[in-house]
């Protein structure tokens, strides 16, 4: 089931599929309801599926296409759809921009939340200094790349910063990888343009991190198993395991397993979420 949902200054496209508890699934990047479809399809038999185009992206439209979106506009997103679609705390499975909007929303909606798996969650400010000022400088470099030569340079330092190699990474088979043709320009555009800062000036200070811990929302730091361990993305995975004193689950893949292992990452995701 496809549908809509007016929340304020948007229209947000989000998919329905499956049967059981209900399980959000939040996409990294310029990710839409469609970028992990072939790990859903791993899913649907236990589990009620909910993809959506975050706002800007794709079919979830902005009254106002210049203006953008903040990080608190996507966690309000979040926050209305599950309003919307349950009463019951639901599961959530995040990755990357995903996670960061989940731990969010778990702060400030705790009881909308039973579990959310948060697959590498990119947040500087949860990094030690000197690895903050690193990871930002990478960022800042990510923009520029996009601003000066290109939509494609800038995806092209995106994965230099998170770890992909394209010439080097592997996928099981059933992946569905979207080649980087025009048709993906305008999602790219829009997270150069908006999300990317909005995730270089990400934060979980150490109260967050209390509150995450002592609240009723069961969360499971996540990374990837081919995700270099010194790399940003790795990092923060492994600092939000230690703020909360619990383990860092490894899933198959690097930091787009959910795309390239389709059915691995589902496999692996099911325990996590049934605790």
């Amino acid at each position: 089931m496809s549908a809509l949902l007016h929340v304020p200054g948007a229209v947000l496209h989000y998919e329905v599929r499956g049967a059981g508890p209900l399980l959000l699934v939040g996409q990294s990047g310029e990710g839409d309801a469609d970028r992990s479809v072939a790990m859903v399809d791993h899913l649907v038999d236990t589990c009620t599926v909910v993809t959506y185009d975050r706002r800007g992206l794709s079919r979830s439209v902005l009254d106002d296409p210049a203006a953008g979106a903040t990080l608190d506009q996507h966690v309000d997103d979040v926050h209305r759809l599950l309003a919307h679609l349950t009463d019951e705390p639901a599961l959530m499975a995040g990755c990357s921009m995903g996670a960061v909007i989940g731990l969010r929303l778990a702060r400030r909606h705790p009881g909308q939340l039973a579990t959310l798996v948060a697959h590498e969650p990119a947040i500087p400010g949860l990094l030690p200094e000197a690895e903050r000022q690193h990871a930002q400088a990478e960022l800042d470099e990510m923009c520029h790349a996009y601003r000066e030569h290109g939509w494609l340079a800038g995806v092209k330092k995106i994965g230099e910063i998170l770890g992909i190699d394209p010439a080097r990474q592997q996928s099981e088979p059933g992946a569905r990888l979207a080649p980087l043709d025009a048709s993906r320009e305008p999602n790219f555009t829009f997270f150069f343009e908006y999300d990317a800062p909005t995730m270089r000036n990400a934060e979980l200070d150490a109260d967050d991190l209390a509150a995450l811990k002592a609240g009723p929302v069961r969360i499971v730091p996540a990374a990837g198993l081919a995700t270099p361990k010194d790399v940003f993305d790795h990092r923060c995975a492994e600092e939000l395991a230690a703020g909360l004193g619990a383990p860092l689950a490894q899933l198959p893949g690097g930091h787009n397993g959910n795309i390239t292992h389709p059915r691995g990452f589902a496999e692996a995701l099911r325990p996590l979420l049934a605790g």
